[in-house]
């Protein structure tokens, strides 16, 4: 990372910096690589510059989770470490471990657990990224291949070296991976009903928060979304009658698009929403389901396959379907299918 000091003012007056992004740092995200180089800054403070427009990138404004390219110009406005300006300083998040699934030189899968951000930002202080990188202090090169929604859980990948990153992310972004949920969402899903192919449109809240909905084929703000569905089976069972639900379906649901919350807007936008949403669901059936036991939302990242990123060799992972989940779809079975 070559640093270049510039600004304007008179003498003492705090100035800009210009942070040249190298071919070790090319892929992270932009608030990660800010992040690693303005050491001593409070992470809220690095979301807040970015989301303020102050961070530029090659001269124009870019979001925290933009990709930066080897020789791009990060233009960051003046920032004092956090002992200057009487701030506190942010605890380091706790070591922490995860399930491994698979792990070499290259790569690295996990269970990630419901409730777990997969990084820090947004009102969150650390995600799993952090808490890796604390449990594993000797590894050199620790990042996120893709994400997951804080409440879904399942198979994540972390890249524990730059050209996997690259190769890896490539495949998610070529759409050469096969990335396949578990999904109970309220009602009989119409088995004829396999593909979903409307656009989504993210916008933000009146109070910040980040939401998705459907919107029209030729709406300018849409990006084309595809989900397909397979019904894996129908559920009746007693819990569900309680909650008011006469049936459920299990979906098997494969992304082809990987959009902000797409599952979970795309199947209720068809009268089927997930099971314990709380962005996107029935509130009084996820209320009256969580006394029933369910106490999360119903989505998990079940199947990967991808090439390994040095050979090329084929690869299909499984996270189990976690016991707090199955033991809702099939109470009578305490162990969770593979």
């Amino acid at each position: 990372m070559k640093q270049i000091i510039g600004g304007s003012g008179g003498p003492g007056a705090a100035q800009a910096s210009t942070l040249q992004v190298d071919e070790e740092s090319a892929g992270q995200r932009l608030d990660n690589f800010l992040v690693r180089h303005l050491k001593g800054v409070p992470k809220s403070h690095v979301y807040r510059i970015i989301r303020s427009g102050e961070v530029r990138v090659n001269k124009g404004r870019a979001a925290a989770d933009d990709r930066v390219a080897a020789g791009d110009v990060v233009r960051v406005p003046p920032v004092r470490l956090s002992a200057q300006v009487g701030l506190k300083q942010e605890r380091p998040a706790p070591a922490r471990e995860f399930p491994v699934l698979y792990e070499d030189e290259h790569l690295l899968a996990i269970d990630k657990p419901a409730g777990v951000a997969v990084h820090g930002g947004s009102g969150v202080s650390f995600g799993v990224i952090e808490q890796l990188r604390q449990a594993r202090p000797q590894a050199r090169f620790l990042e996120l291949v893709h994400r997951l929604d804080r409440e879904t859980s399942g198979l994540l990948l972390v890249a524990k070296r730059r050209s996997a990153l690259t190769r890896l992310q490539d495949q998610f972004r070529e759409r050469e991976t096969g990335k396949t949920y578990l999904a109970l969402v309220s009602g009989r899903w119409p088995a004829s009903r396999k593909v979903i192919d409307i656009p989504l449109h993210k916008y933000l809240q009146a109070d910040g928060e980040r939401r998705v909905r459907v919107v029209a084929r030729d709406d300018p703000e849409g990006m084309r979304s595809i989900t397909l569905v397979k019904v894996g089976r129908v559920l009746a069972s007693p819990q569900l009658a309680r909650a008011g639900l006469a049936e459920a379906s299990l979906l098997e649901v494969t992304i082809k698009t990987g959009r902000t919350h797409q599952i979970r807007v795309h199947l209720a936008s068809q009268g089927h929403p997930i099971l314990g949403d709380d962005k996107y669901g029935q509130f009084e059936v996820n209320k009256a389901l969580s006394r029933e036991g369910l106490r999360r939302m119903f989505l998990h990242a079940w199947r990967l396959q991808f090439a390994h990123p040095a050979s090329a060799e084929p690869i299909a992972l499984v996270a189990p379907l976690p016991a707090e989940l199955h033991a809702f779809t099939d109470p009578h079975d305490a162990s969770p299918p593979v």
